[in-house]
C-alpha cells in the first residue's frame, strides 16, 4: 500500500473558525489514507483586528479598535454562532484577546501521547474555552486538563517554560515562512490552503484519479 499522505493542519484555540472546522478536518482521516499533523499557530489578533476587553455585562471597558474592526469582529461572531447552532455547538464571544500559547503547548504535549490523547485534549479545550469554562492562559489549568484526559503531566510545567515554548515559537516562525497567516490552514504537497471553505479543494487533492 502507498504511504499515507501527510496534511499539516494549523489551528488556534481562540479562533472560532478553527473550532468549527475541527470535526470536518477529522473526517479526512476517516475517509482518506492520510495523516493529519496538527500544529499550533498562535494568532496575533491585535495586529489586524485591534484589541478590546469587556466586563461581565459585555460592556466595552478597553478598546483599541477602529469602527471597521468592530464591524468585522461583530459580524464574525454572529456568523460563527449561526454556523455553530446548526451543529449543536456553543460559541460565546470572548471578553478579551487571549494568549492561547499555553494551551497550544499543552496540545503539543498531548500530541506526543498519541492520537487518542491528542483528540481528547483538542476536543475538550475547544469546547470548554468557547463555553467560557476554561482559562487557557493558566499553566495549572492546562496541566489539569492533561491529567483529566489521562496523560502524565508531571513534567509539563518545566517543558512549558522551556523546550515546549521554544518548539511552539519555532513552529510559528516556520509556519509564517511557509506563508501561513490564519487558521485553520492546511498544507498538502507543499501548497497552502486557508479556511474550511477550502476543504473541498483538499478533498479533491486526495481523491483517487481516474483515467
Amino acid at each position: 500500500m502507498d504511504e499515507a499522505k501527510t496534511i499539516v493542519v494549523y489551528t488556534d484555540y481562540k479562533s472560532p473558525y478553527a473550532y468549527l472546522a475541527k470535526d470536518l478536518i477529522y473526517r479526512l482521516e476517516d475517509e482518506f489514507r492520510v495523516r493529519l499533523d496538527w500544529l499550533p499557530y498562535t494568532l496575533d489578533i491585535p495586529s489586524y483586528l485591534g484589541s478590546a476587553r469587556l466586563d461581565e455585562r459585555g460592556e466595552v471597558v478597553e478598546s483599541e479598535r477602529s469602527p471597521h474592526q468592530w464591524r468585522r469582529v461583530r459580524y464574525s461572531y454572529m456568523d460563527c454562532r449561526r454556523q455553530a447552532r446548526k451543529r449543536g455547538l456553543v460559541i460565546l464571544g470572548t471578553r478579551k484577546i487571549w494568549d492561547s500559547s499555553t494551551a497550544a503547548i499543552g496540545m503539543l504535549w498531548a500530541k506526543r501521547q498519541g492520537t487518542a490523547a491528542f483528540r481528547a485534549y483538542h476536543d475538550r479545550v475547544f469546547e470548554r474555552f468557547w463555553r467560557r469554562e476554561l482559562d487557557i492562559e493558566d499553566p495549572a489549568t492546562m496541566a489539569a486538563m492533561l491529567v483529566e484526559i489521562g496523560v502524565d503531566a508531571a513534567g509539563f510545567p518545566a517543558w512549558l517554560a522551556g523546550e515546549g515554548r521554544r518548539e511552539h515559537d519555532e513552529i510559528r516562525t516556520a509556519a509564517e515562512a511557509a506563508g501561513v497567516f490564519g487558521v485553520p490552514s492546511f498544507v498538502i504537497d507543499g501548497e497552502l490552503f486557508w479556511g474550511s471553505e477550502h476543504l473541498p479543494d483538499v478533498r479533491a487533492r486526495l481523491a483517487p484519479r481516474t483515467g
